[in-house]
């Protein structure tokens, strides 16, 4: 697997040709910004802008031979949306850029060609760069301190995670007022995970095709997480705690009147109809928000998996450093606040990183056997979803169980690890270690038959405590496929 570095020319005409025609273009669309200079005072700044963001979306994706924007170009556009208030340009510039990507993606990973008889293909798949092409994110700064002082038109590292830290504090604060900068820093945060995806993606699947650590060492992720710029479990638990505050605030909004009246703009700049069209959009961009973040999550822990195989593999150097999985750092952050766990489990929804966490989870504070010999016929606890759930056929292991982390929690853990398993089960293709071992031993039947005796066992060692709504769905669930099976 190699990883080809090219350089972007122009559309249409030979590469000369292309980039000179290229440059015209960036002097007329950037001439429409210069008649107001980006000065916030001229009146005829969103005008220009919008005029701007039209001319680049005619000249590079209306005509099937486009021509790339500039650099320039590229950060002018970042640039109205990182600073806009104005709906029209914040979304309009959100748009824009990420057509602009599609377009003209920064890494791509060719398909491969359909082999012409049944023999296997023999055309290695190539992931491409393109050379010197351009990144909102401001790379080097570890090396020169000046260059944290970045243009307006780019962000770095630290600012990433400031973004983070601010969408956090703004859900927190449960304001009703409306205010333009929620959106603009929502729409901001999914252009730059969309940005670290489209770069990690391809070279993750390059990676999987041939293991080649290089191609993940140089994406932007990587170099993300390593920078010394940011805390690198600071990065991971605000993530989490972002996630489980705005889905917990989607929740209480559900529950309250969504009834446009009830909310005021701080602004006097924004009509009714702009309100209107505000209020009914931001839940829709809350959950994307956390499907954003929690893709940013799924990526770091692909990544760490990766980073394991190339190390097994001694393809990474000293030079790669260490740092903790992110997975452990999200489990410990569980473990410390249980109130996250249903938040976390509704929006981190993929049934195999769910039952695989959960199993995790529960191997925290199920209690080790103190022998473990070649003859013996007892399963290591917890190694497997199984074996989880054996552990709640012990009156005392369940009683130590559920001591450390309460009967609720173990009954949402044991329902949602229930309903992902059931997902998991139907898998055909499961081509992974750790997914042989949840997964070993077990069968559907068997399965079934555990967790109704895991709730029962819990009602009885603690018999104030009720059966949630969700534990007697999953019962209900495990008895319905026993008598079908029956």
């Amino acid at each position: 697997m190699k990883m080809v570095k090219r350089k972007r020319g122009g559309g249409g005409g030979g590469g000369g040709g292309g980039r000179r025609n290229n440059g015209g273009i960036e002097e007329n669309t950037m001439a429409i910004l210069d008649t107001s200079g980006f000065n916030r005072d001229s009146h005829h700044r969103h005008d220009d802008s919008l005029a701007f963001l039209e001319a680049v979306r005619s000249a590079s994706l209306l005509p099937d031979n486009g021509v790339p924007p500039t650099n320039a170009m590229r950060e002018a556009i970042f640039q109205i949306l990182k600073e806009e208030t104005s709906l029209e340009l914040i979304m309009g510039s959100y748009e824009l850029l990420n057509e602009l990507d599609k377009r003209f993606p920064r890494v791509c990973l060719p398909k491969m060609e359909e082999p012409a008889s049944c023999l296997a293909p023999t055309t290695l798949r190539e992931s491409a760069v393109v050379e010197e092409a351009w990144c909102p994110f401001t790379l080097g700064l570890d090396r020169n301190e000046e260059t944290n002082k970045c243009s307006s038109g780019s962000i770095d590292f630290l600012g990433f995670h400031s973004l983070i830290q601010e969408l956090g504090e703004m859900t927190r604060q449960k304001s009703k007022a409306l205010d333009t900068k929620i959106l603009r820093k929502m729409l901001l945060l999914h252009y730059l995970v969309s940005v670290l995806e489209g770069d990690f993606v391809p070279r993750h699947e390059a990676f999987k095709d041939k293991i080649s650590w290089t191609l993940l060492r140089d994406s932007l992720l990587n170099m993300l997480l390593g920078s010394r710029k940011i805390i690198y479990k600071g990065l991971v638990k605000d993530c989490l705690s972002v996630i489980c505050d705005v889905f917990s605030d989607l929740s209480d909004q559900s529950e309250s009147s969504s009834d446009v009246d009830s909310v005021a703009p701080l602004s006097n700049k924004l009509s009714y109809n702009c309100i209107a069209a505000f209020a009914l959009a931001l839940p829709e961009l809350k959950r994307s928000t956390c499907i954003y973040l929690k893709k940013l999550l799924r990526m770091m822990m692909d990544l760490d998996a990766s980073r394991n195989v190339a190390h097994v593999q001694g393809l990474t150097t000293r030079a790669d450093g260490v740092r903790s999985p992110a997975s452990e750092i999200i489990l410990d952050e569980l473990a410390y606040n249980s109130d996250m766990l249903s938040s976390f489990f509704q929006v981190f929804d993929e049934p195999w990183w769910k039952l695989k966490t959960i199993t995790q989870y529960f191997q925290k504070y199920i209690p080790k056997t103190s022998v473990h010999t070649r003859r013996s016929n007892v399963p290591v606890n917890g190694s497997s979803f199984e074996g989880v759930l054996k552990c709640f056929s012990n009156s005392s292991s369940t009683k130590n169980i559920i001591k450390k982390i309460g009967a609720d929690v173990a009954q949402l853990l044991i329902g949602h690890a229930f309903l992902a398993y059931l997902s998991v089960s139907m898998e055909s293709s499961a081509e992974n270690d750790d997914f042989e071992e949840i997964l070993k031993g077990s069968s559907l039947t068997e399965i079934c038959k555990h967790i109704i005796a895991a709730f029962t066992s819990i009602r009885k060692e603690d018999k104030n405590t009720e059966i949630l709504n969700f534990g007697k769905e999953a019962v209900f669930t495990a008895a319905t496929i026993l008598s079908t099976k029956s």
